[in-house]
């Protein structure tokens, strides 16, 4: 009894201990990564594509009309933000579908007509969603207003013939075309006096045999597009930072009379009016934004409250690296240097290219002191015999002029060999705090002590 006991208590004091490593993980994470706001965030383009409800409007009128009942329309854009408040939008998009409309008249039979069109809409528009009257901070509901141009192609085709059954011999009749009677039906024979007895009640197929450019009704052979002009109204919904949700109502007037095939120039047929045609669609769109940079960032930080002398990361000769690890302090105010504070020589001729007015001299050649190529005997010209040769001369002339390396004055112990990426026999400040960094992320084979080590052979190269 007494071992279970044991075992027991063994088992939840391990327990804590692993529920206090895993708070001890989470709350240094918490502390070395923070959420910002990205204050200069880049847009990019919005995809969006949704489904509606096509209704038209024309010479032929339609029974009924409901925005939520008609044809089946889709939609597809890209939008994008044209001025720096992000106020308008360019959209570029594409609406298909089919219009319909159908016409029954009692008193008048050749009013009884109807036809359907697939159209093609292509265009643009500007959009503007009145954030200038709000902050869209703290709105995810946004109202939206906007006008556009666009072209719509259209093929409008009639149903006009059907099939009956023959009383008599039951047999099945295609191809026959529609009479529309004053008393509601639809039959194979006109409504003559003759007729009623004989005649044969039809029902329609709905199939859009008949193309109605064909039907001379005095048009001729009108073009099958027409100009659009787009007025769009609804509310945006932002359902997340990249996913929004679009309903809207959009009217199309056409600067066209033909989409039904109808109009004031027949001279034959249904003569319509001088109003020309218009259509309405009313969709629901996702919009998707997938390019965009986002609104919070991520920031890692290396420290968090943590003390240090200010003095030791003094940077007296403001050339962007400390005082403590600076090999070559006072450097002139805008002279280009290297990661260890010492300027850069691009033609390693001993002269600093801020003081070099021939930077790149041929390699190994004899130079002044301005970094400017000279011949041997101009060397040998400026060096006074009748005076001590100084041990920078013998140098220059023996080794031509060319300045030598800085090579580690200590060697790296092979535990921190690893550090040193760029194999120059010295470990800088970037590579002993990367390697700190790794300890942190659990990604380094160094012991905390061994990071002590570290930060003291640091100082001591």
């Amino acid at each position: 009894m007494k071992v279970i006991r044991f075992q027991y208590f063994f088992f939840i004091a391990l327990l804590f201990s692993f529920t206090g490593l895993k708070g001890q993980e989470d709350e240094l994470e918490r502390l070395l990564n923070e959420e910002v706001e990205n204050i200069n965030p880049v847009y990019k383009p919005v995809v969006g594509f949704g489904v509606g409800v096509l209704n038209y409007f024309g010479d032929i009128k339609n029974n009924y009309y409901s925005p939520s009942i008609g044809t089946l329309g889709y939609k597809v854009n890209i939008s994008t933000f044209i001025d720096n408040n992000h106020y308008y939008k360019a959209d570029f998009f594409f609406v298909g579908g089919k219009l319909t409309g159908n016409e029954r008249s009692y008193a008048d039979t050749m009013r009884n007509f109807n036809f359907q069109t697939t159209i093609y809409n292509f265009g643009f528009d500007i959009n503007y969603d009145f954030d200038h009257f709000y902050k869209k901070k703290t709105k995810r509901l946004h109202p939206f207003i906007s006008i556009g141009f666009s072209t719509t192609l259209f093929n409008s085709k009639a149903d006009s013939f059907g099939t009956y059954i023959n009383p008599d011999t039951h047999e099945e009749i295609s191809g026959q075309r529609y009479h529309y009677w004053n008393d509601g039906t639809i039959r194979n024979l006109p409504q003559l006096s003759g007729n009623a007895s004989t005649s044969v009640m039809m029902q329609r197929d709905f199939s859009y045999e008949t193309n109605l450019r064909d039907t001379d009704w005095g048009l001729g052979k009108y073009p099958q597009y027409a100009f659009v002009i787009p007025l769009d109204i609804g509310l945006d919904f932002q359902l997340s930072e990249r996913l929004m949700l679009r309903v809207g109502n959009s009217f199309c007037y056409a600067f066209s009379d033909l989409l039904d095939h109808v109009s004031h120039k027949n001279t034959s047929g249904i003569i319509g009016n001088k109003m020309n045609d218009f259509y309405n669609f009313t969709y629901i769109t996702f919009h998707l934004d997938l390019f965009s940079s986002p609104k919070m960032l991520k920031v890692e930080r290396l420290f968090r409250e943590v003390e240090f002398d200010p003095t030791f990361f003094d940077d007296e000769d403001i050339d962007g690296v400390f005082d403590g690890w600076d090999e070559c302090p006072g450097t002139p105010l805008g002279a280009v240097v290297d990661s260890f504070g010492c300027p850069v020589d691009s033609d390693n001729d001993g002269i600093p290219d801020y003081a070099d007015q021939e930077i790149y001299s041929r390699h190994g050649a004899y130079v002044n002191d301005e970094g400017v190529e000279i011949t041997e005997s101009d060397l040998i010209a400026l060096l006074d015999k009748s005076m001590a040769v100084g041990r920078n001369e013998i140098d220059m002339y023996i080794n031509q002029g060319a300045a030598g390396r800085r090579t580690g004055k200590v060697p790296i112990p092979d535990k921190f060999k690893h550090v040193d990426a760029d194999k120059d026999a010295y470990i800088s400040f970037e590579e002993m705090l990367k390697e700190i960094d790794k300890f942190f992320d659990f990604q380094s084979a160094l012991t905390a002590d061994d990071i002590y080590e570290l930060n003291n052979f640091f100082f001591s190269q």
